[in-house]
């Protein structure tokens, strides 16, 4: 399955791409994402529970960035397992100048889905899929265009 998408976000891209490039912040936004555990400056392992339809499964996906060129672009690859189904993914992002003072992140993946949550079908999980990818960079572009707050003064 391949899905791809741009989110505007009015922001500086210093302050887009040091969000993205956190694990901890990115998946801050991902719904069912329960924790991330930093292996290296490269490699994260993640834990999410996924429902679709009424399949639910726990996956664990070690993850590792890959092609990346600062403050442009990243790619990710991953791989996990949850019983009774697999995942694995190269995703990409890329970071453009949008309109005033504003940037647009471009992002496509490819995803391959085995085992059980695979046989419910392709147009449940794309459904699902893009709810829960949509969840995401909303709140994503939430966080970014919030005023960042001051230090206290003291």
């Amino acid at each position: 399955m391949r899905f791809e998408g741009s989110t505007e976000i009015a922001a500086p891209r210093e302050r887009v791409w040091a969000f993205v490039m956190d694990p901890h912040q990115v998946a801050g936004c991902g719904p069912g994402v329960e924790s991330v555990e930093i292996l290296d400056e490269k490699r994260f392992r993640i834990k999410a529970s996924v429902g679709i339809g009424f399949i639910k499964a726990r996956f664990t996906v070690d993850t590792e960035l890959f092609d990346v060129k600062e403050p442009e672009r990243a790619n990710l690859r991953g791989r996990g397992q949850a019983p009774g189904s697999a995942v694995e993914f190269v995703a990409r992002m890329n970071l453009r100048d949008g309109g005033h003072e504003s940037i647009v992140l471009d992002w496509s993946s490819d995803v391959t889905l085995t085992g059980k949550l695979a046989s419910l079908g392709a147009r449940m999980i794309e459904g699902t899929a893009k709810k829960l990818i949509g969840q995401t960079f909303d709140c994503m572009k939430s966080r970014l265009e919030a005023p960042s707050k001051a230090p206290p003064r003291g």
